[in-house]
């Protein structure tokens, strides 16, 4: 018998509400960081995005017909709560409103991001972002009322979007820091907030929503030792374990990792994790792991001077791995890493797998004509999804669905309309935002087929 996918398996796509919305000043929406963001020579504003604001009922079209059953997306924290904390905005809530209620109109599941970084001008400038308790009250709030509104619709709920990045340097870019030394007490902070809001918000939603689940998630760091000489192996398993399994184990109803917490003691950072923080840590439960994932690392300890900060391993041991291959944005393509994460996970923890966020950023342009032929967003999506079906019929493991990124072309992370996901294309350039038109690649139809065979007719 051939071994089939099970029946309800989700198969959809990821955004952030910023890097798709535009209508940066519409309908009642405070400012968040980016709204100030200048575009540079390889990076657009963010006032227009791909203007779904406006046209998502086209993208969700396409999102039909390709036969998706799940769309994981981000309300914008700033839309629906113009200065962060207060007054709600109902204008903003009512287009969320609209939002889901079109999307389960054509049988699409609603996956709900509570922040993707775009935290509201207003507390970025007064708290300096998660740096401050403060902020992490006023995001509980606004998550309480977003579940609140929504939680009678939507099943699947995130909390923080790649939350371990709130424990790297990127941190600073993304939670909302407008000034200081960027200090690892900071960076303490920082990851901390983020894990009790977090908590806060999944036992909210267990004590109201009965059957919802919420779920944590890692941009998942697989980071290989450059070599098997023993300080390469052990520094790669010190990055694991702060920078994936001490997120992992909170979320798996365990508290942080003791080798975390070892160094909190010794930096003298005890202050900042109260004690009924710590016995709440130990209360709640995730219902689901998700991650995102689109390429391995690799880690030389030979750059790596003694004492250096774990969180900061891979600002001076990245290596590039030489037996792998890596697209234009030198992201190494390995899909037995993929398969790597999701069998780990569900041996581990015995919480269903979920990856959510999975893809090749490419630089492509449309020619006003013809159809693009990206074969390698083919062969990308086509060996991954094979590793993660490895994963579960070989290893045993239990995953709710598969995710792309983007699959509708949007702007990048950085801002950059080249560097593009998409099974469609989106018809703007960084500097020029012609027309918009949603344009079907070559990939379109062949992930249209997968999908409406569950996976069978790769």
């Amino acid at each position: 018998m051939t071994k089939k996918l099970a029946d309800g398996f989700l198969w959809g796509n990821s955004v952030s509400s910023m890097q798709t919305e535009g209508a940066w000043n519409e309908g009642g929406k405070g400012k968040s960081v980016y709204d100030i963001r200048e575009a540079s020579e390889f990076a657009s504003d963010w006032k227009v995005a791909t203007d779904s604001y406006h046209r998502y009922r086209e993208d969700f079209d396409h999102m039909q017909d390709l036969g998706m059953n799940c769309y994981r997306f981000q309300i914008s924290w700033s839309r629906v709560c113009p200065q962060g904390d207060g007054e709600f905005n109902e204008e903003g809530i009512a287009f969320y409103d609209r939002f889901i209620n079109d999307l389960i109109a054509r049988g699409i599941e609603p996956m709900v991001c509570l922040y993707h970084f775009d935290m509201p001008l207003a507390l970025a400038e007064q708290y300096n972002g998660f740096t401050d308790r403060r902020v992490m009250e006023a995001f509980i709030r606004y998550g309480k009322q977003m579940i609140d509104r929504f939680g009678d619709r939507v099943k699947y709920w995130l909390s923080f979007n790649e939350q371990n990045i709130f424990h790297m340097p990127e941190a600073f870019k993304v939670a909302g820091y407008m000034q200081g030394d960027q200090t690892l007490r900071e960076l303490y902070l920082i990851q901390h907030h983020t894990m009790m809001a977090h908590v806060h918000l999944t036992q909210y939603l267990h004590d109201t929503q009965p059957g919802k689940m919420f779920g944590g998630m890692l941009a998942h760091q697989l980071v290989y030792p450059a070599t098997c000489k023993p300080r390469d192996i052990f520094c790669a398993q010190q990055y694991d374990e702060f920078l994936n399994q001490n997120l992992l184990r909170v979320y798996a109803g365990e508290g942080y990792s003791p080798e975390v917490l070892a160094v909190v003691k010794r930096e003298g950072f005890e202050d900042i994790y109260r004690e009924e923080d710590l016995a709440l840590l130990t209360r709640v439960k995730n219902d689901f792991m998700a991650f995102s994932y689109y390429a391995s690392r690799t880690l030389d300890s030979d750059a790596i001077a003694e004492n250096t900060p774990v969180n900061y391993y891979l600002l001076h041991g990245d290596k590039p791995n030489p037996w792998l291959k890596a697209t234009e944005w030198n992201w190494q393509i390995d899909p037995l890493g993929f398969r790597t994460i999701i069998t780990r996970y569900y041996n581990d923890w015995r919480l269903p797998v979920f990856p959510i966020e999975n893809g090749i950023g490419v630089i492509e342009s449309w020619d006003g004509v013809n159809m693009i032929e990206d074969d390698y967003r083919i062969d990308y999506h086509r060996e991954h999804i094979n590793a993660m079906k490895a994963a579960i019929f070989e290893d045993g493991a239990q995953v709710i669905g598969y995710l792309g990124w983007g699959l509708i072309d949007i702007l990048s992370s950085q801002g950059d309309m080249r560097k593009r996901y998409g099974v469609v294309y989106v018809n703007r350039e960084n500097h020029d935002l012609k027309d918009l038109k949603r344009v079907p690649k070559k990939s379109y139809a062949w992930l249209k087929q997968v999908i409406h065979s569950n996976g069978d007719k790769m």
